[in-house]
């Protein structure tokens, strides 16, 4: 353990939120207030997600009229438009979504685009465009990115294209010179709801169309693209609170009875009951195999499984996904094993930096972000990873472990780099051979001004304390009543204070996962997991009758012969 983390929790409610939220369990007005949720109207909202009233108007969006009047006429004179999307789990369901919209109401002068993450990179390419220019495109609507592609939109414009952007990014000083741009974030946009993904931007566009005109569809037929919203909405860090929130929800609801014949085929394979599937199957098991098939070089790999029409396809997307992935887990695995040895190196010349820089010419920075999420834990610090692309440029990924932005980070070594972007917890950036030397200390130094600025007292908060005793089915139906979890909707931390431990054991294929079972009251057993993990990689021994504080979640594993199984989540142990 190279650093430690500081825990505390929330504080107590106040008196007058009790009375107002006075129905409900004191463990959930706690969970409430920590939302900051104190009236009876506003928990009443957040646990029954309403259509009608959380999906807000398309045409509050700025340009969404003149956007859907353009493609109206584009369907009508069926013009050949292009759905160009960005290659992540937010873009690719995005772009499946919208051609499935256009399949459905029969205009097949249509075509997905997806650039290549190592060749092209993130955004528009003028290549592309002139390509698709060429081919006779009169219109491209992009999804999840076009916002900061000023140069390229010019290219469009010259080549006579209707660039229609749709995006969720935060905008630049300048904008392109599009036909449209439907962003939430545009300063100028009164939209209620800033943050929605860019799969969700693009539903808003198929919503707007349809109020135009229903090409035959019938009313409420849209609803059933929420699988891929919800997809999107749960795989993009954006926040579940909101719209959002009624997105997620509608669409896992959506998503358990989807006949999309692709992820069918997938839940088979990863042995998931469709019927049960939660945010942790989209965000653990869906989501990383989406986003390899472009990590990989073949995005096209991800948007098949997910537009699949015959079982046959279905089949052959699923089986190239899993081997991507799997290729993608051994390059992951091997880059984490030099990354530790360059760690363990670091460490013998001295103490590491408040923020961690390390690199290498031969990492792929398409996997960087990944093997930054397994280190993190152990560094306890924002960790900067670069690598070279096939261009000789040196980009990389960042991962905050929560002490402070690594966008504020960016923001205050801004000359150290060509280029940046992300939010708080997670980005990529691209900088220079000459710059990337000295990275680590330029971030270190803008660490001290924003963590004091941002971070406080540094203190990780969790929900509430609970005894072995709370870890019931009742209580899970309690906690359960605040999902899909996300951010800005996080799942339930609990602190089990003075647990004992009874035994400690790996578990899984390769012996990677920790179990810990623990003696509860009346020589009750209760196991906590947790995967990736083993008993050294705490800050305290995990030795039999030894009592440490637990901090856990609840989880329901239906991995068991015997039913579903209750049982801990363990996010950390720590001196009790």
């Amino acid at each position: 353990m190279i650093g430690m983390k500081v825990y505390d929790g929330h504080p107590a409610v106040p008196q007058t939120v009790q009375e107002n939220l006075a129905q409900f369990s004191p463990l959930v007005q706690g969970l409430l207030f920590s939302r900051q949720i104190t009236t009876l109207a506003d928990a009443e909202m957040f646990f029954n997600p309403d259509y009608v009233r959380d999906i807000h108007d398309p045409f509050l969006l700025k340009d969404m009229e003149k956007a859907t009047r353009r493609i109206v006429t584009a369907i009508e004179q069926k013009e050949k438009m292009i759905i160009y999307s960005d290659y992540d789990a937010d873009g690719i369901p995005g772009g499946t979504m919208l051609r499935d919209f256009f399949d459905k109401i029969g205009h097949d002068n249509i075509e997905n685009y997806i650039p290549h993450r190592h060749d092209e990179g993130f955004g528009l390419h003028a290549e592309a465009v002139e390509n698709l220019a060429a081919a006779g495109a009169k219109i491209i609507i992009t999804i999840d990115c076009g916002i900061a592609d000023v140069a390229v939109a010019a290219v469009a414009k010259e080549r006579g294209v209707d660039l229609i952007i749709t995006d969720h990014h935060e905008p630049g000083s300048v904008l392109p010179d599009a036909f449209a741009i439907v962003n939430p974030k545009q300063h100028d946009c009164s939209y209620p709801h800033k943050g929605l993904c860019g799969s969700g931007v693009a539903y808003k566009l198929v919503q707007a169309i349809l109020a135009k005109n229903r090409f035959g569809l019938k009313e409420g037929h849209e609803k059933w693209l929420l699988d891929l919203v919800g997809i999107a909405t749960l795989s993009d860090m954006v926040p579940l609170r909101g719209e959002n929130r009624a997105l997620a929800h509608f669409g896992l609801r959506v998503l358990r009875q989807s006949p999309r014949l692709g992820l069918q085929e997938m839940w088979k394979k990863l042995k998931l009951n469709q019927k049960y599937v939660t945010e942790d199957d989209i965000g653990f098991s869906l989501s990383p195999r989406i986003n390899a098939a472009s990590r990989m070089g073949q995005p096209m790999d991800a948007f098949k499984l997910l537009s699949a029409k015959t079982h046959e396809e279905a089949i052959i997307a699923t089986e190239l996904l899993e081997g991507l992935n799997s290729e993608r887990k051994g390059l992951v695995a091997s880059t984490v094993k030099e990354l530790k040895k360059a760690l363990r190196e670091r460490l013998e010349i001295g103490p590491l930096s408040s923020v961690l820089v390390l690199g290498n010419p031969n990492w792929k920075p398409a996997l960087l972000g990944l093997v930054a999420n397994n280190i993190l834990e152990e560094v306890k610090r924002p960790v900067f990873l670069w690598g070279r692309n096939g261009d000789d440029t040196i980009k990389g990924s960042c991962r905050s472990d929560g002490s402070a932005s690594v966008i504020a980070l960016m923001d205050g070594a801004k000359e150290s780099f060509i280029q940046y972007g992300g939010h708080k917890m997670a980005g990529g950036f691209a900088t220079t051979t000459d710059l990337v030397h000295s990275l680590e200390e330029v971030l270190s130094d803008a660490y001290e001004k924003v963590k004091e600025s941002e971070n406080g007292s540094g203190a990780t908060l969790y929900d509430s304390e609970l005894s072995f005793v709370d870890v019931t089915w009742k209580t899970f139906d309690a906690v359960q009543k605040f999902a899909p979890f996300g951010v800005g909707n996080s799942k339930p931390v609990f602190l089990f204070p003075n647990s004992e431990i009874f035994s400690t054991k790996q578990f899984g294929g390769d012996k990677n996962h920790l179990e810990v079972i623990f003696n509860g009251e009346l020589d009750r057993k209760v196991k906590g997991i947790k995967f990736f993990s083993g008993p050294d990689s705490f800050g305290v021994p995990l030795s039999e009758g030894k009592s440490v504080n637990l901090l856990a979640t609840l989880e329901k594993s239906t991995f068991g012969r015997g039913g579903p199984e209750l049982r801990l989540r363990i996010v950390d142990i720590i001196e009790s």
